[in-house]
């Protein structure tokens, strides 16, 4: 997958994490957190598991976590691609992880403004 514009994912909200993701000729991560000294490997380990499985190798991804679960990330990582890339439409929405389809398809307040 091709991060082809912006985007954005998630909330500053405690127990979530923004996610923007941006086009890039190299893959680069940022990552804040209060807790990253504790579980700044684990976050970037999830972040580019999710990237890989995405086929995503190049772009911008920023994460702003305020102590989001793994499902979380992977969630609203995923959220983040698919909008930059405009695949909203033609997902295959039976082979996604279920915190993605609970997240950010079902139309919540924190995924969809």
């Amino acid at each position: 997958m091709v991060i082809e514009k912006n985007a954005i994912a998630g909330t500053l909200e405690s127990s979530d994490a923004q996610v923007m993701v941006a086009p890039g000729e190299k893959l680069e991560v940022s990552i804040q957190s209060d807790v990253i000294n504790q579980f700044g490997n684990q976050i970037r380990r999830v972040v580019l598991e999710t990237l890989e499985r995405l086929g995503v190798s190049r772009g911008t991804v920023s994460i702003v976590d305020k102590g989001a679960l793994d499902c979380t990330l992977k969630a609203r990582v995923e959220c983040a691609v698919y909008r930059s890339c405009g695949s909203g439409e033609h997902l295959p929405w039976g082979r996604l992880p279920v915190a993605v389809f609970l997240l950010c398809r079902a139309g919540c307040s924190r995924c969809h403004s």
